[in-house]
C-alpha cells in the first residue's frame, strides 16, 4: 500500500514538472511568435560578499565593489546571457556608481588585450566612473596592451609582482596567400571603386603606398595609446617611445620600477587601497556577478540556440590564443597575434 502511495506521488510530481515546462515553452513561444517584444531592463548584478570586517552590517555597510574584466577584449565576445564584455562592464560600473553604499570600485583585470575600440570604450567608462568614485585597477596574471590601456583610466594601479603587463603598442595583421593561389592555378578577380579598397587583401602584394597608409593608421592609434599612458602615469611621451612603449612585456615588479603602476600586491591590497582612497577605515567588499537566469530565460535561450545552430561545436582555440580577424586593429602582445 505504501509503495503504491509513493508511486502515485512520484508520477504526480513528474506530471506537474512536465506541465510546468510545457507551459513555459508555450509561453515563450507565444511571446516570440507574436513579436510582442516585451521590454525590460537588464537585471542588476548579484553581489557576492567577499569580505566583511567584524562589527559591520552586510546590508548597510559602505562597500568596495569588485568588477572583473577577463579574457580577450572584443565587442562581439558574448558572455552569459548574450551580453558582450563591453556592455557588461559598462553596466556594472554604472550600477556601482549609482549605488550610494558603494564608496569605491576595484576592477580586476586578467586580459591580454584585444580590439582597440572595445578597449577604448571600456577605458572611457572606467574614466567616467573614476571621476565620481575612486577606482583601483588590480592586475592579475596578465594585463597587457588593451588590458593596460583600461588600467590607465583608474585612479591607482596595483600589480602582482609576477603579472605580465605593458605591451604598449598596436598590431594589425593580414594573411598573404597569393603565392599559394598561383601554385594552385587560381586567380582572384577583384572589382574595386578605389586603389586602396582591397589594400589588406591577401591575394596580392601590397604596394608601398598601401603599406605606408596602413602603417600611418597604426601609428595614429599608437600615439593615442602612448598619450593616454603619459597622461595617466606622468611620464613624458618621448621617454615612453624611447623606452618601454616599444611593445615589450614587463613583469609587475619591473612595471613598478618603470612607474607604470603605483604598487605591487594582491587583490586584498587593492581592496585596502580602495578603502584608503575613499577615506574609509573599514568596509565590506562585494563582487558583481551576473544574475541567475530564470527558467523562462533558460528555455528562451535554448529555443534561440536551437534555431541558430543545428550542431554542437566545441572549439577551445580562442580560449588558448585570441582569434584575430583580418582588418581589425588590436592592442595585443605580439606573441599572441599569431
Amino acid at each position: 500500500m505504501r509503495k503504491q502511495v509513493f508511486g502515485c506521488l512520484g508520477v504526480t510530481l513528474v506530471l506537474a514538472l512536465t506541465v510546468s515546462l510545457v507551459a513555459n515553452v508555450i509561453f515563450s513561444g507565444l511571446l516570440g511568435g507574436r513579436g510582442a517584444g516585451v521590454l525590460r531592463l537588464p537585471a542588476r548584478f548579484d553581489e557576492t560578499l567577499l569580505q566583511l570586517p567584524a562589527g559591520l552590517d552586510a546590508e548597510e555597510a559602505l562597500r568596495v565593489a569588485q568588477i572583473d574584466i577577463t579574457g580577450v577584449i572584443a565587442t562581439d565576445a558574448l558572455l552569459g546571457g548574450g551580453e558582450s564584455l563591453v556592455t557588461r562592464t559598462k553596466r556594472a560600473l554604472q550600477q556601482a556608481v549609482d549605488d550610494r553604499r558603494v564608496a569605491a570600485i576595484v576592477i580586476r583585470i586578467d586580459s591580454p588585450g584585444g580590439e582597440v575600440t572595445a578597449s577604448d570604450t571600456i577605458y572611457h567608462a572606467v574614466k567616467q566612473a573614476a571621476a565620481k568614485k575612486p577606482v583601483i585597477a588590480c592586475m592579475d596574471s596578465i594585463a597587457a596592451s588593451g588590458g593596460y590601456y583600461i588600467a590607465c583610466a583608474a585612479n591607482k594601479i596595483v600589480a602582482n609582482e609576477s603579472t605580465w603587463t605593458g605591451s604598449i603598442g598596436v598590431i594589425v595583421q593580414t594573411l598573404g596567400y597569393n603565392g599559394l593561389m598561383e601554385k594552385a592555378g587560381l586567380k582572384m578577380r577583384v572589382f574595386r571603386s578605389g586603389s586602396f579598397k582591397d589594400a589588406l587583401g591577401g591575394h596580392r602584394e601590397m604596394t608601398p603606398e598601401e603599406e605606408k597608409y596602413v602603417q600611418d593608421m597604426v601609428m595614429q592609434t599608437y600615439d593615442r595609446f602612448v598619450g593616454i599612458v603619459s597622461a595617466a602615469r606622468g611620464i613624458p611621451v618621448e621617454e615612453l617611445k624611447n623606452g618601454v612603449a616599444n611593445g615589450r612585456i614587463v613583469s609587475g615588479a619591473d612595471a613598478l620600477r618603470l612607474k607604470l603602476v603605483d604598487r605591487t600586491g594582491y587583490i586584498e591590497d587593492a581592496w585596502q587601497l580602495a578603502r584608503e582612497t575613499a577615506g574609509l577605515q573599514d568596509s565590506a567588499v562585494v563582487f558583481y556577478s551576473s544574475p541567475h537566469a530564470s527558467l523562462l530565460d533558460v528555455l528562451t535561450s535554448i529555443k534561440a540556440d536551437s534555431a541558430a545552430k543545428q550542431r554542437l561545436e566545441i572549439d577551445l582555440s580562442d580560449r588558448i590564443l585570441p582569434r584575430l580577424q583580418p582588418g581589425r586593429v588590436y592592442l595585443l602582445p605580439e606573441f599572441m597575434a599569431h
